[in-house]
């Protein structure tokens, strides 16, 4: 059933909310699959598979066979305006207001969907139109993610490698990870090399040995040196 013009307008902030977590889970190169969805949003299974049949329904995304779940264009076009409204809001936060990237991410979640276009692009102009989140995650229109990134967990030891980005999928599992990582300085453009394999796993950062837990080496991606 096609859309009214006044549902074609903007999703309700429901919406917005599925779409955005649709966004990041596919752009981690996921399967989207509804008891995924369930636990992002902390919803029961049956509230998520009415919502996904209204979000079909209205034209945002489809349900395949398989029960995955693409985004169609308009929703695809939805999400990375709610992503990159999210990404320029932590850049501020962390860049102009000075909080932590695990605070900013928090705060980020809570603008992104009350902020207005002349806001945010305000802020954008201020900040010079960066490129990427603080967690090195592009914002959307402003290039992709490299298809040659390494998981930290998979680096050969002694490879020597650049921290390049956070994946989004594992911040939001585990919130504490953004302030264990930001601690040990595993940030994008630190240098690292893997000593040796875990668990835990032990790597050199800015000239020192710390040890990861499983969940944090998977969680950050690497360009290697050569």
């Amino acid at each position: 059933m096609p859309r009214s013009d006044a549902e074609s307008a903007r999703p309700t902030e429901t919406a917005e909310h599925y779409l955005e977590a649709i966004y990041y889970i596919a752009h981690e190169g996921e399967s989207v699959r509804p008891g995924g969805l369930a636990e992002w949003l902390a919803v029961s299974p049956p509230t998520v598979t009415v919502t996904l049949h209204r979000l079909a329904r209205d034209g945002w995304l489809e349900v395949a066979g398989d029960r995955s779940v693409t985004l169609t264009p308009e929703g695809e076009a939805v999400a990375a305006g709610i992503v990159r409204r999210h990404r320029i809001l932590e850049r501020w936060l962390v860049d102009a207001l000075g909080l932590d990237w695990a605070a900013a991410d928090l705060e980020a979640s809570r603008l992104a969907h009350g902020v207005s276009e002349l806001v945010v692009g305000r802020i954008d102009e201020q900040l010079s139109h960066p490129r990427s989140c603080p967690h090195g995650n592009p914002i959307p229109g402003r290039g992709d993610v490299p298809a040659d990134l390494v998981r930290l967990d998979r680096l050969r030891t002694g490879r020597r490698a650049t921290v390049s980005r956070i994946s989004e999928v594992a911040e939001h599992e585990a919130p504490q990870l953004l302030q264990r990582l930001g601690e040990l300085g595993l940030t994008p453009g630190r240098a690292v090399s893997v000593r040796a394999p875990g668990p835990p796993l032990t790597v050199e950062v800015g000239g020192r040995p710390v040890e990861l837990e499983a969940a944090a080496a998977r969680a950050v991606w690497v360009a290697t040196a050569d």
